[in-house]
């Protein structure tokens, strides 16, 4: 049998699949639409898809070999699925969906189909909600870090700005807070699978793929920094409303996730401007 047709019983057990998953994926999908670090999840499986067709030759050409024995863990995981449901726990969901996805490739294609399908299977991962104990913890040291080193920028341009934790106090008084959206975490997390992808795409080299996905958290953090501070120069030479509120507040940080995108684009053209590969063709 090959990879491309999809046999009556494969079909019926993607049915059964999809019906067992369907309340977990509307539970993920309440989580993307409300959490801002969150939202890339509505793009990772399209992604991974996308990713996917990169084989689809290969994968014509693949003699589906299932595995027997795949679909009592497959049953196994449908299951933790449920239970991941009633626990109403939107991180034991998604690994749950995740897992199950990379069974039911094992179970039905084998594991010639799971080795070529690694990196878009993998790549689902990132549609997962991390846990509030450990995004929370990170978001505090972020927003402390990125008071800080504001203050110590502002300072060197001769501003005169004091903190308290993450409060800000400008000329006159004036205080703003380096809420959660200012401190970066929504960049990190959403960058770092832009950047798995273009290593993976775009790369060869594994170092030059571990460069480019590492280089996502200087960039994060260098242009949230360069967030705070242009809004706190805002607040003192225009007016604190305008530069925390409104339009040109929820651009800026379209503005710092766009040029994080060119910077990491950028860092990929310069290593294969300064270190030409060999083999040029990515995976």
């Amino acid at each position: 049998m090959r990879g491309a047709r999809v046999s009556a019983f494969e079909g019926l057990v993607l049915a059964l699949l999809c019906l067992v998953q369907a309340p977990g994926l509307l539970v993920l999908a309440e989580v993307w639409s409300e959490v801002e670090y969150a939202s890339h999840g509505f793009l990772v499986p399209l992604v991974a898809l996308w990713a996917a067709t990169a084989h689809r030759e290969r994968l014509a050409a693949l003699e589906a070999r299932p595995e027997p024995a795949g679909l009592l863990l497959l049953a196994g995981a449908a299951l933790a699925s449920l239970g991941a449901l009633l626990l109403a726990d939107a991180t034991a969901i998604g690994v749950a969906l995740v897992c199950t996805i990379w069974l039911a490739v094992w179970a039905l294609r084998g594991r010639a189909t799971l080795r070529l399908l690694a990196f878009p299977l993998g790549y689902l991962v990132f549609m997962i909600p991390l846990p509030s104990a450990w995004v929370t913890p990170l978001i505090v040291k972020l927003q402390l870090w990125v008071s800080a080193a504001g203050v110590a920028l502002l300072r060197l341009g001769e501003v005169p700005v004091f903190r308290d934790g993450n409060v800000l106090t400008l000329p006159g008084g004036v205080e703003l807070f380096v809420a959660e959206a200012c401190s970066g975490i929504t960049s990190l997390i959403t960058l770092l699978p832009i950047g798995v992808f273009l290593a993976y795409f775009t790369e060869s080299a594994l170092w030059r793929r571990g460069v480019l996905v590492l280089s996502v958290v200087p960039i994060a953090l260098a242009g949230n920094l360069l967030r705070v501070v242009l809004t706190v120069l805002l607040a003192i030479r225009v007016d604190v409303a305008f530069a925390t509120g409104g339009p040109v507040h929820e651009w800026a940080g379209v503005a710092t996730y766009g040029l994080g995108c060119l910077f990491l684009l950028a860092i990929g053209r310069a290593m294969r401007s300064l270190w030409p590969e060999r083999d040029p063709d990515p995976a």
